[in-house]
């Protein structure tokens, strides 16, 4: 690296970034920017200090702050109806998303946020979900204000047009906590109840006596049948409405066996029942629920456009800005985009110069340059100064919305290995229970016909292979949420370990969207140059020059005179006397050259002094995880960017299986070609909105996210960027899965060949199946428990909390 050697001297007091050059200094304190020191002396003068005490450099840099009327939306009446989940005379409570919270010093410092606005009665963290529950005096401050105190500090909440959607707070859904609770009471109260009859045997307790317990369990079975199984023979019932034999089918019909044949047996005097049994597994087999689904409750898979759109824009009229929510945005409508803000219609630029990204759109990782007249599309966001768009479409009939909204072959209904298992595993009990019926009948013993045939069905119900399946899917996807990889149901775990075809969307998947690695090649630049080409590049912000300024490492010194910008193609200006010309080859005369649109070129005094190369920075791993793949996977590349990256991927994938220039409707295509044409399994991974449709097309469709991206589109898991090197061993891990369920369905089918060999004989005491059923139920849950916890250590997986 030639031409850098400058070091960095010290550290800022706030976020820790490095500083070069003179550092703002305030308090005895060295800060590197105006920013930070300001979130010091509203913290120091509030006496929150504190929060630098907790860990070092807690904060975030404030290089860029908002601007004053950013939050003037929330003064609007509508919008704080939306956002408010109670209000009254006295308080308002609302709750906001704020994705810098990543330490014990956000938590304490949020905590104590009422010391910054004396308006706020209370503030509580959920630090997993980075929200904040706000408690706020209507009197003593407002929505807005609250708002700005915690941008005021770093933690701006995120706000989006799905926010105004959002109906009130949504209640969790608990009901599968109170039937597993019902069941657990009145599970242990039968078998307390049970105990006396297995101990003195049947018909030794005084009749009285025996009554009253019968009539006890009897009471405490019916609100496990009816409420807590409820959901057992509402899915039995919706698959046969569909001609569908589902797994619940078979388990519904055993438990009004079990209940019915009990009922008979315990006011006829002929025996004790299987109501404990059918208790036990009733309260297993929701707890085996339970623990499927609680991993995915934190996270949201079910994401669109309007997750990712600002809440409100300004509005000209008469002259006037005016806040205005984006859903009562109209043709014709003049609107401000300001710097770094996300476009949310289609409009024609009238006023200003707009450079707009598009990679979460298009997965172009180059800024376009818009001219006056030309369309700008929603979802791209505004690099440049502030700019004017006249409104040709308004956000419901926007490209971005109609691209969220392409249709897709998504209508093929899941089956899982355990339903088709139950179907075959009901047809065969069925036939074991009629031979064994017909047996008996044929040798006269109406009696025992009826006790074979029911107590089959008792001891064959397919509990164990339903309890096999929650409780192993349940670790496992607890597992990958540990590491950081959330699914959205346990069906993916199986669909996992089908997939043959994996494809990587490029921009922001196999590269780190906001990184660029930048190297210089030419004439060796002194520091002094350094420092000059510093103080030219920071007149503007483009994310080229961003990167070369954080590569340079230096504060400019420097006053520039006669700084021209020349959109699209560079800069020119003078410093202490010498003329600078930065930019394109184009822009600086060079004929015949093979410089690329990722390079800028530098002349000083008319000679170039050399190129700054820019490059995309690949994730950690990246690449050791494609060779890795290859022996399993065929994989594929496909990217809206150009192919300045393809000398580099074609060292590790085919020629064929690189495409770029690919709009979003060409990589649902590719997904669709591969499905039909290759009968392929495919699993998609991407991270823009180019993605979406591709994402819900594929078999399987992974969203990755930076840590301080808060926006992913609506995918069957999302996984942590940092993670993404560890995809290999999530596949392998879920292919695993389904060797535990194996493992455990076979000491599940010995435990029902014990069963059965009493039951067709039509001897199955109620002792026996209160032993059997709860003793396969435990087996199963240590097995799947135990195997799962030991394949992850040996996939190298973490099974416990890991330390942000």
């Amino acid at each position: 690296m030639e031409g850098r050697n400058l070091k960095i001297d010290t550290q800022c007091y706030h976020c820790g970034d490095g500083i070069s050059g003179r550092p703002v200094q305030f308090d005895d304190r060295n800060f590197c920017c105006e920013g930070c020191k300001t979130v010091y002396s509203i913290l120091n003068k509030s006496d929150l200090c504190e929060y630098y005490h907790i860990n070092n450099h807690p904060g975030i840099s404030q290089k860029k702050r908002y601007r004053k009327d950013k939050f003037a939306f929330l003064d609007l009446v509508e919008v704080q109806q939306k956002l408010v989940q109670y209000s009254d005379a006295e308080q308002v409570h609302v709750t906001f998303y704020l994705p810098q919270m990543h330490c014990s010093s956000c938590l304490w410092l949020l905590e104590n946020i009422n010391k910054l606005n004396k308006g706020i009665l209370s503030s509580t963290v959920n630090f997993n979900k980075k929200e904040v529950f706000i408690i706020y005096h209507p009197k003593s401050t407002s929505l807005r204000k609250v708002v700005e105190s915690l941008s005021d500090i770093s933690y701006e909440p995120h706000i989006s047009l799905d926010d105004l959607d959002r109906k009130k707070a949504i209640t969790p859904n608990r009901s599968r906590l109170y039937k597993i609770g019902v069941a657990g009471f009145c599970f242990s109260n039968v078998m307390m109840l049970s105990v006396p009859e297995y101990v003195l045997g049947a018909g030794e307790l005084e009749k009285d006596i025996a009554l009253v317990f019968n009539v006890l369990k009897v009471s405490l079975a019916i609100p496990i049948l009816f409420y807590s199984a409820s959901e057992f023979f509402i899915s039995a019932w919706q698959g046969l409405k569909h001609k569908y034999l589902n797994i619940d089918a078979p388990i519904a019909l055993a438990l009004i066996v079990t209940f019915g044949r009990s009922l008979y047996e315990l006011f006829s005097g002929t025996g004790e029942g299987y109501l404990d049994s059918m208790s036990g597994i009733v309260f297993f087999m929701l707890l085996g629920r339970w623990l499927q689904d609680r991993t995915q409750q934190a996270v949201s898979f079910d994401r669109d456009f309007k997750s990712f759109f600002p809440i409100a824009v300004n509005v000209l009229k008469d002259g006037n800005s005016v806040p205005t929510t984006v859903d009562k945005i109209r043709e014709d409508d003049l609107i401000q985009i300001h710097s770094q803000e996300i476009i949310p219609v289609d409009g024609i630029l009238s006023k200003g110069n707009a450079l707009i990204d598009y990679s979460f759109v298009s997965g172009e990782s180059v800024p376009v340059l818009v001219s006056k007249g030309e369309i700008v599309y929603a979802g791209g966001k505004q690099t440049g100064a502030k700019i004017e768009l006249l409104v040709v479409k308004e956000v419901s009939q926007s490209y971005l919305t109609n691209l969220w909204n392409k249709e897709t072959d998504t209508t093929e209904k899941e089956t899982t290995v355990i339903d088709t298992i139950s179907t075959y595993f009901t047809y065969v009990v069925f036939l074991i229970g009629i031979i064994a019926g017909a047996y008996w009948y044929m040798h006269d013993e109406i009696g025992l016909m009826w006790n074979a045939w029911t107590t089959i069905l008792i001891v064959a119900c397919p509990c164990a292979l339903l309890l096999s399946s929650n409780f192993t899917n349940g670790n496992i996807l607890r597992i990958l949420s540990l590491n950081k990889f959330y699914l959205r149901s346990p069906h993916i775990i199986e669909k996992m370990s089908n997939i043959s075809h994996v494809v990587f969307d490029k921009t922001g998947t196999l590269t780190q969207r906001r990184r660029c690695k930048i190297t210089y090649e030419g004439q060796i630049l002194s520091i002094k140059e350094h420092n000059q080409i510093a103080a030219i590049l920071s007149q503007y912000s483009h994310p080229s020059t961003d990167a070369i300024l954080e590569y340079l490492e230096c504060r400019p010194d420097f006053d520039v005179k006669d700084f021209k910008l020349i959109e699209g193609k560079g800069v020119e200006a003078w410093v202490d006397e010498h003329y600078f010309k930065i930019g394109s080859a184009d822009f600086l005369g060079l004929k015949n050259h093979t410089i690329k649109d990722s390079q800028v070129v530098v002349a000083i005094d008319g000679d170039i002094k050399g190129v700054f190369h820019i490059s995309n920075v690949y994730r950690f791993g990246i690449f050791e995880l494609i060779q890795k793949m290859k022996n399993s996977f065929q994989l594929s590349v496909i990217s809206g960017d150009n192919d300045s990256e393809g000398a580099v991927l074609k060292e590790y994938f085919e020629k064929d299986d690189l495409l770029f220039y690919q709009k979003p409707d060409d990589k649902l295509r590719y997904i669709q070609h591969l499905q039909t044409n290759k009968h392929a399994n495919v699993m998609m991974i991407g991270d823009g909105l180019n993605d979406a449709g591709a994402l819900r097309q594929s078999d399987i469709g992974i969203a990755i996210t930076d840590s301080d991206n808060n926006f992913t589109p609506a995918s069957d898991g999302i996984i942590d960027a940092q993670r993404i090197s560890n995809l290999d061993k999530f596949m392998t891990f879920a292919r695993d899965g389904r060797k535990i369920i194996g493992v455990s369905f076979f000491v599940s089918i010995l435990y029902n060949i014990v069963g059965l060999y009493f039951a067709v004989q039509g001897i199955l005491s109620p002792l026996i199946a209160a032993i059997l059923m709860p003793s396969s139920s435990i087996s199963i849950i240590l097995i799947t428990y135990g195997m799962s916890e030991w394949m992850a250590k040996y996939r190298g997986l973490s099974n416990f909390k890991m330390k942000e």
